[in-house]
């Protein structure tokens, strides 16, 4: 709505991308250099993934055009702007497409949060392998160049939870010639730039950040000399596709190699072979974080931040979520293993400078519909902003997978003191009236961290809108250290000072915290504990998470393989879907529309002594049912008013 109304007022600062062949020949161009083709809707905001890597080339020179949601079912949509002269990007947008459609119980979901309308026939499953395929049959001989987080996370083999299989390298079945993992500006530009400068896909092969299929003869040179200690240069070769798809121990192996192979600054090359003598993928060290002058750039480009006016009065679900939030960095350190983040955004924290912040605010404030209110001043994780390792001679040889588990690293810098600066400034920016922290805050940092007390009292004064979101996730010892979490004692604490806080800044405030069902090492014994955790804390769970098994990610590996790849040994894992209803049933005790599935895991865990109406009890026994009716009394009343034959 906002862009259909700027567009009749010609308040657009900024063309959009040309999205039409009339576009691109009203700029003056005959060809375009580059084609970003999208699952998502085209948003022209930096929140949305392919447009700011669209943008981010159109500022470096390159002619971009961009097609969003295209039918898949035919070659029209990719033909409809020319053929580009160095390469065809494709993303399957901002989320995977097979989680963007599937819930956890693998039924549909209600809408799609990225497309007009929300609708949900906007995209294929497995958008990328689709969308490259349709692409190099309307263009052939095009160079096809994949990324966006589909791609990134599922670079390797890796265990597909909607098939229930493990699928080779996306690469290979999307038959493109380039993957691009990680944040891809950095990539993207040096790929761009070679191809542009003449050099053919073929030889574009030592970028960071990148992977790329490799032959049978080069693999055999590569395997002949592995890597051996993190100094000598080579490459580690992983177990192939064919011996993890057949092995479990194998697959928790390759989990392991690829996750102690992320930090930038260490990592090594890997190979993974489709077959252990056939042709495979080689995949290069990820690419350097930005610094905070790149990061500012990005920002800076130029965003109209509204959906394309192509659509009209259609909202697209996503936007309305993060139209009127700041981002202000990148990247998580809590390495949480059923997140996608570390793993796709990295460790190492990119910040944006105040400046930066403050120049996006000031655009933001002159959009019609902004009314004084930042919905989320934050990112992945609401309080690392400026938190990094002490030093580069640390960094530089670290290999732990989260810098806050088992507790905070020594080296940490945990000084809320940058954040705190931001906070006063954007609040105090004219035309704001109220800034949000709506992004999740890690509450081990606040109770352990630099200048915690300082920043909680900021946060429950200035920036809480009477709800705080917060992910303790588990109760469980053992569950929790397989999440890569801190034991729930670090929330209990954490809840203490919230509440002071709270009262201090004469505010009533709640948390509303996070819990995760059915993640590995979680048996319903732990999830009886969490119910009663709960009650006793009288929490009632509106949002619970059922867990999903992400390509990739070590929480995955355990789900698939039943080993915790850190130590191989076995860890507990609810596989079937009634179980996991079964899970999810327990921490929603207090709704009666679950009591039915909670009774049902109460008896299969030998706990009905939690059954019944007292206060200890978790649900209520099972409503009397009568008994069948008599064969007279389920006669219908006509039946029964008709006089007997004689």
């Amino acid at each position: 709505m906002a862009a259909l109304t700027q567009l009749r007022r010609g308040r657009f600062e900024h063309p959009f991308l040309p999205t039409t062949r009339d576009e691109i020949e009203a700029r003056g161009w005959d060809a375009l250099d580059v084609l970003i083709v999208s699952g998502d809707a085209y948003v022209d905001h930096p929140a949305f993934g392919p447009p700011l890597i669209a943008r981010f080339l159109e500022g470096r020179g390159f002619k971009v055009g961009f097609v969003a949601q295209p039918d898949w079912r035919s070659v029209d949509d990719f033909r409809k702007l020319g053929r580009p002269r160095l390469f065809i990007g494709i993303a399957a947008g901002n989320m995977d497409s097979m989680l963007n459609r599937l819930t956890a119980q693998k039924k549909n979901r209600a809408e799609d949060q990225y497309s007009p309308g929300g609708r949900r026939d906007l995209r294929p499953d497995r958008a990328t392998i689709v969308y490259a395929n349709r692409a190099r049959e309307a263009w052939p001989g095009v160079p096809i160049v994949i990324g966006g987080i589909e791609a990134s996370l599922r670079r390797i083999a890796h265990f597909d939870y909607w098939s229930d299989s493990v699928r080779r390298s996306i690469l290979l079945d999307a038959k493109a010639d380039l993957l691009i993992f990680g944040m891809g500006e950095r990539p993207v530009w040096e790929v761009a730039e070679r191809l542009r400068a003449g050099e053919p896909i073929e030889r574009v092969r030592d970028v960071r950040g990148t992977a790329f299929p490799v032959s049978r003869v080069e693999a055999d040179a590569i395997a002949a000399a592995p890597s051996e200690t993190v100094s000598d240069g080579r490459v580690m070769v992983l177990p192939s596709f064919s011996e993890v798809l057949t092995d479990k121990r194998k697959y928790a192996l390759a989990s392991r190699i690829l996750h102690f192979e992320t930090n930038p600054y260490n990592a090594r090359p890997l190979l993974q072979r489709d077959r252990f003598d056939s042709a495979g993928v080689y995949f290069n060290p990820p690419a350097l974080p930005l610094a905070t002058e790149e990061m500012d750039e990005l920002y800076d480009l130029p965003f109209n931040r509204v959906p394309h006016p192509m659509y009209g009065e259609d909202r697209v679900p996503a936007y309305e979520t993060v139209k009127h939030s700041l981002v202000i960095m990148r990247g998580c350190f809590g390495g949480c293993t059923f997140c996608s983040i570390t793993e796709h955004e990295g460790r190492v924290i990119q910040n944006r400078s105040a400046d930066s912040v403050l120049r996006e605010l000031r655009e933001l404030r002159r959009q019609e519909d902004f009314r004084g209110v930042v919905s989320d001043l934050g990112g992945p994780t609401a309080n690392m902003y400026q938190m990094r390792c002490e030093s580069e001679k640390f960094e530089s040889k670290c290999r732990r997978l989260s810098c806050v588990h088992p507790g905070i690293c020594e080296h940490l810098k945990t000084d809320h003191g940058p954040l705190i600066d931001l906070m006063k400034r954007v609040r105090s920016e004219e035309g704001v009236r109220h800034v949000h922290v709506a992004s999740g805050v890690r509450t081990d940092l606040v109770v352990d961290g630099e200048r915690g007390k300082e920043y909680l009292d900021e946060l429950t004064r200035h920036h809480v809108g009477g709800q705080l979101s917060v992910a303790p996730e588990h109760v469980s010892e053992e569950t929790l250290r397989l999440m890569k979490k801190p034991g729930i004692e670090s929330y209990d604490r954490f809840t203490e000072q919230f509440r002071c806080a709270s009262e201090s800044a004469g505010k009533d405030q709640y948390l509303v915290p996070y819990f995760i069902s059915g993640h590995p090492g979680s048996t319903l014994a732990d999830m009886i504990d969490m119910a009663l955790y709960l009650k006793k804390k009288g929490y009632r769970p509106r949002q619970v998470q059922d867990f999903i098994p992400t390509p990739m990610s070590l929480a995955a590996t355990m789900y698939h393989s039943g080993l915790d790849p850190m130590t191989m040994k076995p860890c507990y894992t609810a596989k079937g879907l009634r179980e996991k209803r079964l899970q999810k049933a327990l921490l929603l005790y207090w709704n009666p529309e679950h009591h039915a599935l909670a009774r049902e895991a109460l008896t299969q865990a030998g706990r009905t002594d939690l059954i019944g109406h007292k206060p200890e009890h978790l649900v209520p026994p099972a409503p009397f049912q009568r008994g069948p009716a008599s064969p007279r009394a389920r006669l219908s009343p006509v039946a029964k008013s008709r006089p007997r034959r004689r």
